[in-house]
């Protein structure tokens, strides 16, 4: 081998001429899997349902022809999640323990605890419950807030875990492919999905609720649900920012849940003659029907006859469309508003309190 072609190769392939491979199989992904993998657990769920039967006794057929009657039978299923904090409390998805009689929570050493549910909220899709322990291990939480468009991302989970007998999670990875994805709850649904992480790292079912990581280990989202027609992954997954998701937990620990928010305005759409008395160009946005006295919104300086354009810069044409942009805000956060008053466009910032208030 000429000099030249020597030094490319100690330069190209330095574990290959130092025989030391090890070195270079030991990557970040392999890293963050070690440091996240040990806290993430899968989540047995029980439930109970009753179906309508019909009667299969001949002699009340005969006497009571179409006869129905009630049976109750157990469903179990499988998620995951991961504990994150030493004391216990495990975060995952409240469609994974949605109607649950029972929870087991199995750590991948093969621990199992009964889980109990500390609070949940069906419209962001999130559920704490705490398992009794000692010496648990739990995850770094990370921000979702600087995420780059192609860094790698890790999801970690049970995937088929009702098939595989085996505590361990899996691992897949693969990178961010796109950020602040909103996504559409389906007709009848209040889920309320916003600010998505998308990644093409596989998701499968039963890693709903796992953790999505970075290169550094750190949780950067919780693995939520897929696109695609066949129930596997095609390389279109989505998680919850762990920033939003922070929020939520800290309500679900304090409150059992996500109190509801207050605005203390009334509105009503704009129909075309209200818009025609009112000498409005266009019936777009909501009207400002009444404002509470010393209410948020009448402290951020909303007043009636207002007409609001946006909310959080969303256009409003209706009110489903405002209470599409109010879904999923907790109390302490600012709503942004757009409106017009006597032909200007104004702004204001309305800080949103509990309902009960």
């Amino acid at each position: 081998m000429s000099t030249v072609g020597a030094v490319l190769l100690v330069l190209l392939f330095p574990a290959l001429v130092s025989g030391d491979i090890s070195d270079s199989r030991r990557t970040a992904i392999v890293t963050a899997a070690e440091k996240a993998g040990p806290a993430v657990v899968s989540i047995s769920v029980t439930q109970v349902i009753e179906r309508y039967e019909p009667l299969r006794d001949p002699f009340f057929d005969y006497f009571f022809r179409g006869g129905r009657v009630a049976r109750r039978y157990q469903v179990h299923s499988m998620g995951s999640g991961f504990i994150v904090s030493r004391d216990g409390l495990v975060l995952t998805n409240h469609h994974v323990i949605q109607g649950a009689s029972a929870i087991t929570i199995t750590l991948p050493d093969g621990r199992e605890f009964s889980g109990k549910p500390v609070g949940a909220d069906q419209a962001t899709d999130l559920a704490v419950l705490k398992i009794k322990g000692e010496n648990l291990p739990s995850v770094e939480l990370g921000d979702s807030k600087d995420l780059y468009i192609g860094e790698w991302a890790i999801a970690i989970g049970n995937p088929f875990g009702y098939l595989l007998d085996d505590p361990s999670p899996s691992v897949t990875a693969g990178v961010i492919s796109a950020i602040n994805r909103d996504v559409k709850s389906e007709r009848g649904q209040s889920r309320i999905y916003r600010n998505m992480i998308q990644t093409d790292a596989a998701i499968n079912p039963g890693n709903s609720g796992g953790p999505l990581v970075n290169s550094e280990g750190k949780v950067i989202g919780i693995n939520t649900f897929i696109f695609s027609k066949s129930g596997g992954s095609v390389g279109m997954g989505f998680a919850i920012p762990i920033h939003q998701a922070k929020r939520v937990v800290d309500e679900l620990v304090a409150f059992g849940k996500t109190r509801d928010v207050h605005t203390g305005i009334r509105i009503q759409e704009i129909t075309r003659l209200l818009a025609l008395s009112l000498g409005l160009d266009s019936q777009q946005g909501v009207l400002v029907s009444e404002v509470e006295r010393r209410s948020p919104a009448s402290k951020a300086g909303l007043q009636t006859g207002d007409v609001i354009r946006k909310l959080n810069g969303e256009f409003i044409q209706s009110i489903e469309d405002a209470r599409g942009a109010l879904a999923g805000l907790l109390v302490g956060e600012e709503l942004h508003v757009e409106y017009e008053r006597e032909g200007r466009m104004r702004t204001a910032n309305v800080v949103l309190a509990p309902l009960s208030d």
